[in-house]
């Protein structure tokens, strides 16, 4: 075999073990792309998903997102597109109208899944792109903080690569890794600590105490917000998730006064909401 035919097929072979090792979901969403590769609008979507799993698995915080959601037109859009390229009546055209048709709910429903298979992934509930996490970083400007409920510690993450001086305590009770991703995978070092001890630990050594995506089953955000206005009353408390919606518990959301000042808000615009879950930052008193 010469040179040349031998590179091929090497790199036929090496392709080919790659998509053994993709994630069924991924490789669902790269087929997608090669059938619907006559649709900007549509390769835009896949491909933001794309990346955002490869910087994941690099071991890097992702982009943000942009909604992923298909056009609320795009059957009309490839129906079009269909005609033009077929005359009318010509069955292949009806053929390749099908297999459309026939793909498009299943990478609607993908798309909206996207959020459900970082969490099953890679334990990532609260989306940290790149940009937030700088954004939170510039808003700290250096200050002592204490993550608790830290999950893999994306936070944390995304604070220590924009301010390596800075000084993070990472906690999580890492009770969720009997269910899911939470906690296997960490992407920094965290203490094993619940956020009650934590606090207690280290309220008198910080300025901020923050928390992501508190689990809407059970009162723990509560009795944190209670012990932080107790006894550490000075202690700046930092709330990421959705109000009245997939986090935290109606009794935290009812007694929590939030508050988003100027500075919150530059914070919260980089805080993108990729799906219908609509996750801001809050300070909590």
């Amino acid at each position: 075999m010469n040179p040349k035919k031998l590179k091929k097929l090497k790199k036929r072979v090496k392709k080919a073990q790659q998509a053994v090792h993709q994630a069924p979901y991924i490789s669902e969403l790269m087929s997608a792309r090669d059938l619907f590769d006559d649709f900007p609008e549509i390769k835009y979507l896949i491909n933001n998903a794309l990346e955002s799993d490869r910087l994941l698995k690099s071991g890097l915080l992702p982009q943000p997102l942009p909604t992923l959601l298909l056009p609320d037109d795009i059957q009309d859009t490839i129906f079009n597109q269909v005609n033009q390229q077929y005359p009318k009546d010509d069955p292949r055209g009806d053929q390749l109208w099908n297999k459309y048709s026939a793909a498009l709910p299943k990478l609607d429903r993908a798309l909206r899944n996207f959020r459900d298979y970082l969490e099953d992934t890679y334990g990532m509930w609260s989306y940290v792109n790149a940009p937030f996490a700088k954004a939170l970083a510039d808003y700290l400007d250096g200050s002592p903080v204490l993550e608790i409920m830290a999950g893999n510690g994306y936070i944390s993450k995304g604070l220590r690569n924009n301010n390596a001086n800075q000084q993070i305590y990472t906690t999580d009770s890492q009770a969720w890794t009997k269910e899911n991703e939470t906690g296997k995978h960490p992407v920094t070092k965290i203490e094993k600590l619940d956020a009650i001890s934590a606090i207690k630990k280290y309220g008198d050594q910080v300025e901020y105490v923050i928390m992501s995506w508190a689990p809407d089953k059970g009162e723990t955000d509560w009795d944190v917000l209670q012990l932080l206005r107790q006894n550490y009353p000075d202690v700046k408390f930092l709330v990421i998730g959705e109000k009245n919606g997939a986090t935290n518990s109606k009794k935290f959301w009812q007694e929590a006064q939030l508050s988003q000042d100027e500075e919150m808000q530059k914070v919260n615009q980089q805080l993108h909401s990729f799906d219908l879950i609509d996750e801001q930052i809050y300070l909590v008193k």
